[in-house]
């Protein structure tokens, strides 16, 4: 069967014109924070050498994913808000999708590799150094993007492999799989299912390892002095919050068959969006050595500037 579609039409978050102008405002205003509350993490980072642990390396590169994911999706979304018809070529489509299961999946094996970042810090404090070396660190990150990149492969060739002839409205504001499949001029059981059990395993055993790691992390705080409890349980805090936030609703979209509910699209901006958005808080807010570092930043520019 041939793919005789060309473009899709995006339904987008609302077809109500007030609605749609208030969204552009609220949308824009929330990826310029994630634009700069993310840089202004890598800068401080790069910039401060008393943040070169592995665990600010992790956090670099969790910003820098969180920058490249959200603008995977809500550029487009911010454009759509302005557009009569919300339009996007076929290529276009699978180029966004690969895009966003890519930086999707990296984010999710990367918080798993702070998880266990977090886990040798606290439980193996003698051997952090030692385990956690430049190498390690190295080998961690880019098992992050290898895993990514071949989970984003294998759920886009199954996508652009199925064969389009109409309708080609998306019931959604971004090309995911399961709305994808909806228009499929074929059976996509098989297909759905593998796509599930690909996306929808991955977030459940990450989540599950993440899980595991910190209950045994809290349980071993039961051993630290006073002082050493508070730290780790500030920083273990913001990463179990970042998890919540982030695998919670992908479990619920992308464990289950190919079926969509009116609720997905909300779900959904709160792992493309919204999480980006609030991990600089999250880990800034919490942690006194980074907002440190930033009033150090600031003050030295500001210095500078007087100079």
């Amino acid at each position: 069967m041939e793919n005789n579609v060309t473009e899709f039409v995006l339904m987008g978050l609302s077809q109500n014109k007030v609605e749609q102008q208030i969204y552009f405002v609220l949308f824009l205003l929330v990826y310029m924070m994630i634009i700069i509350g993310n840089l202004l993490i890598i800068v401080t980072i790069k910039a401060s050498s008393n943040l070169n642990s592995p665990m600010y390396f992790f956090l670099s590169c969790l910003s820098f994913i969180d920058v490249c994911y959200s603008s995977v999706t809500t550029p487009k979304l911010i454009v759509d808000f302005q557009a009569k018809v919300k339009v996007i070529s076929f290529t276009g489509c699978m180029a966004q999708h690969f895009g966003f299961h890519f930086f999707g999946c990296t984010e999710i094996f990367l918080l798993t590799v702070m998880a266990f970042d977090r886990y040798v810090a606290i439980c193996k404090p003698l051997h952090y150094t030692v385990i956690m070396n430049r190498l390690m660190c190295s080998i961690l990150v880019g098992g992050s993007w290898l895993g990514g990149l071949i989970h984003s492969i294998i759920q886009t060739l199954f996508v652009a492999w199925l064969p389009f002839c109409g309708p080609n409205e998306i019931d959604h504001y971004f090309c995911d799989v399961q709305p994808l499949l909806k228009l499929a001029c074929k059976d996509t059981s098989i297909v759905g299912f593998v796509v599930a059990t690909n996306s929808g395993m991955i977030s459940l055993s990450s989540f599950f390892i993440l899980v595991v790691s910190y209950t045994v992390i809290l349980l071993s705080l039961t051993t630290c002095s006073s002082e050493g409890r508070r730290k780790a349980l500030s920083t273990c805090a913001s990463h179990i919050l970042v998890v919540i936030l982030f695998f919670g609703p992908c479990i619920f979209i992308y464990m289950r068959p190919s079926t969509t509910f009116s609720e997905d699209k909300m779900v959904a901006l709160f792992y493309t969006i919204i999480t980006p958005m609030l991990n600089p808080l999250i880990y800034t807010l919490r942690n006194a050595e980074v907002k440190n570092a930033m009033k150090r930043l600031w003050s030295r520019r500001v210095m500078m500037k007087e100079n």
